[in-house]
Parts: structure tokens; sequence; C-alpha cells
């Protein structure tokens, strides 16, 4: 499995620089999503100060040819400091700041799907939605092989590795606890970890998060993820289906509710509706990027797992809880691949 040569290089040494006192000033590492809607880019900039807060962030800009969200001829972009986080790389004072993206018009970028999205959640503000997002991954080398696997040929088959334990059925797990590790520092809300059914395939949950606040830390999370991987030299894939055939596939499984669903009772008829709905097999999608086909799983292939217990709905309430585990039958999956974070449906 080839790594990369960053990974090679002495990390003593560099922590011998990381040491050295910063004085008064803190490092500011903004950070966005890039014209794919999937790829994150980031640099950093120098405050003489601490930001106690979001709005003591400054905008900032950036070349927007290089990262395909513009042409030569217009390509300043702008920074909109959006959600900030303790940075688990340099540590405290320094921080990540995750930002929207305005044109050189100050339009909303192509790929600036969050500010839309808060439109609605200020809408629905009232109803408290939370939400619990259970992000699969697999970690490859740089020559895109599958982490631990044999270089000619495949692991034993699936079976074992699945929240297993062991030299042999543990793929990875130094990548996964200091990811873990990284993102309780920086104050995101991830909420659990396991391994997968794919050997080198494992998840992360983030949640229960209200609103807007879901994205800004499953991107914060995917966002660590990647860096982590970095400094081990690997690379961590959200694609749906990396390897072909009879190996498991990965997503995103998505957990919902609102206060009313949360609330002692019987199921009201909205949520009846709802629940109808999310038992059929055609989804329409609005995402912009190369959408392809859903891609069909052979018969003997099951969807991505999901393990995690994000109370999202209480256990307490009978009828929410009925919902929750009929909604999360694994008879059928629908994904899409795109230049976009993996779509998951599992009804």
């Amino acid at each position: 499995m080839a790594t990369s040569s960053s990974a090679e290089l002495s990390k003593a040494v560099k922590q011998q620089y990381m040491d050295l006192p910063q004085g008064d000033k803190v490092q500011i590492m903004y950070v966005w999503i890039d014209g794919t809607g999937e790829g994150l880019r980031c640099k950093t900039r120098t405050l003489d100060s601490e930001p106690k807060c979001i709005e003591e962030l400054p905008e900032w800009n950036f070349d927007g040819s290089s990262t395909y969200q513009s042409e030569g001829s217009n390509s300043d972009m702008y920074l909109i400091p959006s959600a900030m986080f303790r940075d688990p790389f340099r540590k405290d004072p320094n921080k990540l700041v995750l930002c929207e993206v305005l044109k050189y018009n100050r339009k909303p970028a192509e790929t600036n799907l969050r500010l839309t999205c808060n439109k609605v959640m200020d809408m629905v503000e009232n109803q408290v939605p939370w939400f619990g997002m259970e992000q699969e991954y697999t970690i490859l080398g740089t020559d895109g092989h599958p982490f631990g696997w044999p270089n000619n040929g495949f692991p034993g088959p699936q079976g074992p590795y699945y929240c297993g334990v062991g030299s042999d059925k543990a793929y990875g797990r130094d990548i996964v606890e200091a990811h873990y590790r990284a993102c309780l520092y920086a104050g995101v809300m991830i909420c659990g970890t396991n391994a997968e059914v794919m050997p080198a395939q494992w998840e992360f949950q983030v949640g229960p998060c209200e609103g807007i606040s879901m994205g800004d830390h499953l991107w914060a999370a995917r966002f660590i993820l990647h860096r982590v991987c970095e400094d081990f030299g690997v690379v961590a894939s959200f694609d749906p289906k990396p390897i072909p055939g009879n190996w498991n596939g990965a997503g995103c499984h998505t957990n919902f509710s609102t206060k009313e669903m949360r609330e002692e009772g019987p199921l009201r008829s909205p949520l009846k509706g709802w629940g109808r709905g999310i038992a059929t097999t055609s989804v329409p999608m609005t995402l912009k990027g190369d959408l392809t086909m859903p891609v069909a799983l052979p018969a003997t292939m099951k969807p991505p797992t999901s393990t995690s217990s994000l109370p999202v709905w209480p256990t307490a309430v009978p009828a929410s809880a009925s919902l929750a585990l009929w909604a999360r039958r694994r008879k059928a999956t629908l994904r899409t691949a795109a230049h976009l974070p993996t779509v998951t449906r599992t009804p």
C-alpha cells in the first residue's frame, strides 16, 4: 500500500517548532467546500488576539479559479466565517473556522448550500429539528488500495470485521482513535464510532445537533478526518462503492426528529404521512454535480450498516421509537455517485 511522502517526514522535527511560543498571536484556519461540492480547502491567517465568537472573525478571500469555483476573469471569492471550532492540530488558542463562500459579486457560490439551508432551518426553528448523522468511510492508500489489504489479492470474506477487535479484523484503528479525540478536542458533536462490515471501512456518528449546526459539525468532522489521514499518509474516502463486487458500500445514514415527534403520545397524522413518504423507492434529487443513476446492489450485498443509538427518537416514546425502527429497515438502499457527500437512503 502506498503512503504519502509527507507521512515520511519526521514528526519529531516538526514538533520542535510547534512547541515554540506564539506570543499573543493566533492562527485561524479558514475551511471551505470547493467547487466539486465535496472537496475541502483551507488557508491560514494570523490575528492579534483570540476570537471569542464568530462575529470577531474577519471575512477573507481566495482565488476561485484554482478551486473549480470561478473563471480567471472574475476569480475573487469571499470567505464568510460561519462556525468556529478549537484547532486540534495547532491547539489552543488557535481555531478552525468553517466558511460560506460568496462570488465576486457577493452572491452565493453554487456550492454554498449552507446559506439556503440555514434559511429553511430558521423557518422551522419552532419545530426544533434534531439531526444525527452516521458517516461511513473507507481508509485507502494514496494509490487507492484499501488500507491493510494484500497487494495482490483480497482479505478474508466479510463477517468478522464489523465492530471487530484484533489485528486481523480492525484495519486502521489508530487513525480512528486519533480522529475521535481530535473531534472531541475541537468541540465537534461526535458521539461514537465503530468498525464497519468491509475491512478498512469505519463509521463515526455526529449528533444530535439542532438545525444548521448539524451540517457544520459533520463538515468539521470530515475536515478533521482528512487532516488526520494526511498525518498518517493515507486517504479517507466517502465513495459509496469504493471496491467493486461483493464488498460493502458506504453511506451516511440520517436520523431526524422534531419536537413533536419527541413528545409522548400517539403518532401525529403529519408524521404518518411523512412515514409513508420515506418508504417510496423514488427520490427526487436537486443536488448539482455529475449525478449518476442509483447503484444497484448485488442480491447478496447488504446496504451500509447502522449501529449507533443517537438519542433522536427517545426510547421512552413508543410511537416515535416504532417509526424510527420502521424507517431504518434495510431492505432497500438508494445511492447516488456524485461530486457531493455520499447520499444514502435506507427505508
